[in-house]
């Protein structure tokens, strides 16, 4: 097999605001214009076909994009997912007769959206800080489109000679998730389907908030595209993947490598193993080595897990209660001796290498004593250690360590 493909792709850092100042063209009708998710321009002798539109406040790039490659009626809106990064920017491109075309599921997502918008604003904020600055001041509308055809499986349909199928795959990142074929010329436009990142582990769930993804759908959401056979397949972040051979063999390390993970981990259960000794035990082997810059290995086992078993682990009585255990450190901590010495025993457990349980144990002596320096220093220094044995890869490990470190400093700050 050849080298796996995440290794020349742009990682998760790679994901950024569109500014760029033209469209790239990908052949003689398909043009890119990029952003923190891609827009995809397809043009016709009878009108233009534009895929995704980014957020709201990339919209008047993406348009000035197009607009300079070709001014004709934009026939159809295609969406391939209802995530915000897909539709913000649908009211510029919208014009009289404009269909907007999105699978059956595209309002319900948006309406899960709508219900926790102000909780998934504050999630996103430590990993999008820009795009959540920019939408939160109104820079440009966020469209919540209303699609004009909706689809169950299929839709097809032929502009200026060119045939468009979409194919539902509500195995992605959402269950509104589709993808558009063009049979004729071999090209797949795939969105999210596979996650952010193209041959990266899939983002079962995300660290800012998001319904659980199911492995069986994912699957078949892959074996659907797999099937088609397409000789260039465009995603949602980044450039195109070229040659039938090359996207066949990444679309099958991806099925197999997510596919061995889903059953080591439902074998672990069965064989009575708890959650945490599956996520430590289980990793890939070699020959279906996928990225981990997006989504990880060991959280696919935790979701996997909670999406066969739910959150009960039966690992303590206290789970059944609104009771955390946080709730309790300051006994704890009273009881040792105050917070200086449990963080000073954090310290030395940071020393011996061990730098998660430093910061449960910062934890237990800033719930006791919220402004305690020594606590604050380990807690920082700790998820320093972990920035640092994270080697910089994941994206939402490193936003958060980041976001952890610049508060436990900020805090630090105010004391001097």
């Amino acid at each position: 097999m050849s080298e796996p493909i995440y290794r020349s792709r742009p990682g998760g850092f790679g994901l950024k605001p569109a500014s760029q100042a033209e469209a790239t063209r990908i052949n003689d009708f398909v043009w890119l214009s990029e952003g923190l998710s891609n827009s995809y321009l397809v043009v016709t002798p009878e009108g233009r076909v534009v895929i995704n539109t980014g957020m709201g406040f990339e919209g008047p790039v993406h348009k000035r994009n197009f607009d300079a490659v070709d001014r004709g009626p934009v026939r159809y809106i295609l969406l391939t997912q209802s995530h915000v990064d897909h539709v913000g920017g649908v009211e510029l491109f919208r014009e009289p007769g404009t269909e907007i075309v999105a699978q059956a599921n595209n309002r319900a997502c948006q309406e899960d959206d709508q219900r926790i918008h102000r909780f998934r604003v504050r999630h996103s904020a430590p990993f999008f800080p820009i795009a959540v600055d920019r939408a939160e001041k109104n820079l440009a509308v966020q469209a919540r489109p209303e699609p004009t055809i909706t689809f169950e499986d299929r839709f097809d349909f032929t502009l200026g000679g060119v045939r468009f199928e979409l194919l539902a795959t509500p195995g992605g990142e959402t269950i509104d998730s589709m993808c558009v074929w063009l049979p004729e010329h071999r090209i797949v436009f795939v969105g999210n389907v596979f996650s952010a990142l193209f041959g990266h582990f899939p983002n079962l769930v995300t660290l800012r908030g998001d319904r659980l993804r199911f492995v069986p759908p994912f699957l078949a959401a892959v074996e659907r595209v797999r099937a088609l056979e397409p000789e260039l397949l465009l995603t949602g972040h980044f450039g195109p993947i070229e040659g039938a051979a090359r996207i066949r063999e990444e679309l099958t390390r991806l099925h197999d490598g997510v596919r061995f993970v889903h059953d080591e981990t439902v074998k672990g259960m069965n064989e009575g193993k708890d959650l945490h000794t599956l996520m430590r035990e289980i990793r890939l082997p070699e020959a279906l080595e996928l990225g981990q810059g997006y989504g990880r290995v060991s959280w696919g086992v935790r979701a996997i897990w909670e999406g066969y078993a739910g959150w009960f682990q039966q690992s303590s009585t206290t789970e059944l209660y609104p009771v955390p255990a946080r709730e309790v450190y300051p006994d704890v901590v009273e009881l040792a001796g105050g917070a200086e010495v449990v963080a000073r025993r954090a310290r030395a457990r940071l020393a011996r290498g061990e730098a998660v349980a430093a910061v449960h144990l910062a934890e237990m002596a800033l719930a006791f004593e919220p402004t305690a320096r020594a606590a604050l220093e380990v807690y920082a220094a700790a998820h320093e250690r972990l920035l640092e044995e994270s080697g910089g890869v994941n994206f939402w490990e490193v936003g958060w360590l980041r976001h952890r470190i610049a508060w436990a400093k900020s805090a630090l700050e105010e004391l001097a």
